[in-house]
């Protein structure tokens, strides 16, 4: 148990359904779902979209979304991939053409792919849901009509985008007051976004794609120099995919396969298997887990793509031969500083976990990618369209490079804890890059360090990327030094690392226990 008489949280436990989001009013209407006979699937769009409004910087309807989802005496998860795909015009040569060479700009348009949000939601409300677009909807639309209170880690994200925001006038129109950021506390409407909804609600994944709406988006991207077509968004799907797992220490964990970087979760949990994490110090607990993500991340980017387009290894990739080359590389004695040639070869957001009476579950990751994503505005329906394709490389040959119609590699990856063939838990953590690394030290936290699952979100993290190791406040003084010590580059962050929630099932009792990450607004609840 933790300590009472410092600050913290408990996590959650109900008997018959739990939600757990990273905002209160997120929380709020999906419960009200689940009370009023929704069951997972209904409960979790519910809040997804909820926070599309209420946490605008994180997520919106003109971005992303994964699931895994087990319905009841599931021995596996089915797994959704709602990631948008590239326009058709959008070649390599092509933007070449038009000065766009070494990366795509985060604040481009070329960075829009087409939405695949609103086609997931459609097709999992079709096909497990038990209630109507518009009843599922009618909690975001309020808000977004009627107005809700700016929350304090809301308002701490909004004022870092306030100069990307001014730079799109429709953006600025909506998402700023005198040329500021909203402050926690206010009243925020988005009347535009409401009147979306409602046509969503009416006519469901073709009312966002097609018609008026549809409209909208593209002639504000072709206005700032997209390449996207009426015939892109009219083509825009999303599919049912097989997930992927690895075992860690009697475990199944289960990933989307790529496009997602799920595969790279589980590369970095392969390692850490081989260590007795529980007998480590947290510097070497630290240590091992950023060795392993400056291995498993240079895997990601070397093969991670679109299996549509280029030849994934997945098998490989998470094989034991491939994991005991990848664990030999780690030196608990220094920080690596790994070259191309080291390693073996081969020929911003919002999360939630759902869990219903009927004992259906969902793992569901919904994203903008960055903060407010590109932040262009569609000024008439006020969708504010994401920068996903901000993650294609432009290198040709590369198994990322942009193609017409295809997906990027993609950060957003929901989780689900297996065991035994039976469902116990979907898990997920935010932060962008940070979400491979997050999802591998929650789940050593739970089984190796034998926390609640609150308390393994409450510890403090650490990131290693771009050759420095990120570190939170809360690590013990001695544990900087032996990291320094080891050749680890120190970055103090201001800014908390990701985010994260989970929803517990006991296979024995039954009873739910469910947490939700302090460095958010989000609360776990149930009943």
């Amino acid at each position: 148990m933790r300590n009472l008489q410092l600050p913290g949280r408990s996590p959650v436990y109900a008997r018959r359904a739990a939600i757990a989001t990273s905002h209160p009013l997120a929380s709020q209407a999906g419960l009200t779902i689940l009370k009023s006979g929704g069951n997972a699937v209904d409960a979790a769009i519910a809040a997804c979209a909820v926070m599309c409004v209420v946490e605008p910087a994180m997520t919106g309807i003109g971005g992303d979304c994964f699931a895994l989802y087990a319905p009841k005496g599931a021995t596996k998860p089915i797994a959704m991939n709602g990631s948008g795909k590239a326009p058709a015009a959008a070649t390599l040569a092509k933007l070449n053409e038009l000065g766009v060479r070494d990366e795509i700009p985060l604040h481009s348009p070329h960075a829009v792919t087409v939405p695949g949000a609103i086609a997931a939601w459609a097709k999992l409300i079709e096909d497990h849901g038990s209630m109507s677009f518009a009843e599922i909807l009618q909690p975001a639309i309020e808000f977004a009509e009627q107005g809700y209170v700016v929350h304090s880690r809301v308002a701490f994200d909004w004022v870092s985008e306030e100069e990307a925001l001014a730079a799109d006038p429709d953006s600025a129109k909506v998402m700023l007051v005198d040329g500021k950021a909203p402050k926690a506390g206010t009243v925020h409407k988005q009347p535009q976004l409401a009147e979306t909804l409602k046509k969503i609600a009416a006519g469901g994944r073709d009312a966002f794609y097609k018609g008026e709406v549809a409209e909208d988006m593209v002639a504000k991207l072709n206005s700032v120099g997209g390449l996207h077509t009426m015939d892109d968004f009219a083509a825009a799907d999303a599919e049912y995919v097989e997930p992927i797992r690895a075992d860690y220490k009697g475990y199944d964990i289960y990933e989307c396969p790529p496009n997602g970087q799920g595969i790279c979760a589980l590369m970095i949990m392969n390692i850490l298997a081989g260590f007795d994490m529980k007998s480590l110090s947290e510097a070497d607990r630290v240590h091992v887990i950023a060795e392993a993500t400056k291995i498993g991340y240079h895997q990601r980017d070397c093969y991670v793509a679109d299996p549509k387009f280029a030849d994934v290894p997945v098998e490989w990739m998470l094989g034991e031969e491939h994991t005991a080359q990848m664990r030999a590389m780690v030196d608990m004695d220094k920080a690596g500083n790994f070259e191309d040639s080291d390693f073996p070869l081969h020929r911003d957001t919002i999360y939630l976990s759902c869990i219903d009476e009927q004992g259906n579950a969902i793992s569901f990751i919904n994203s903008l990618f960055s903060g407010f994503g590109s932040t262009i505005m569609a000024p008439k329906s006020g969708v504010m369209l994401h920068s996903r394709g901000n993650s294609f490389h432009l290198k040709e040959g590369h198994p990322n490079c942009i193609e017409p119609r295809k997906r990027p590699m993609h950060t957003i990856i929901p989780g689900y804890v297996f065991k035994n063939g039976t469902a116990v838990a979907p898990f997920g953590v935010m932060g962008g890059q940070y979400q491979s690394t997050g999802q591998a030290n929650f789940i050593s936290n739970v089984v190796d360090l034998g926390h609640d699952i609150q308390e393994a979100m409450d510890a403090p993290r650490s990131f290693a990327t771009e050759g420095i190791l990120q570190v939170e406040s809360e690590f013990a003084p001695e544990t900087y030094t032996a990291l320094e010590a080891k050749g680890h580059k120190l970055e103090r962050q201001e800014k908390p690392i990701g985010g994260s929630q989970c929803v517990w099932r006991d296979p024995e009792t039954g009873v739910l226990q469910a947490g939700s990450d302090p460095r958010k607004d989000g609360h776990a609840t149930g009943y």
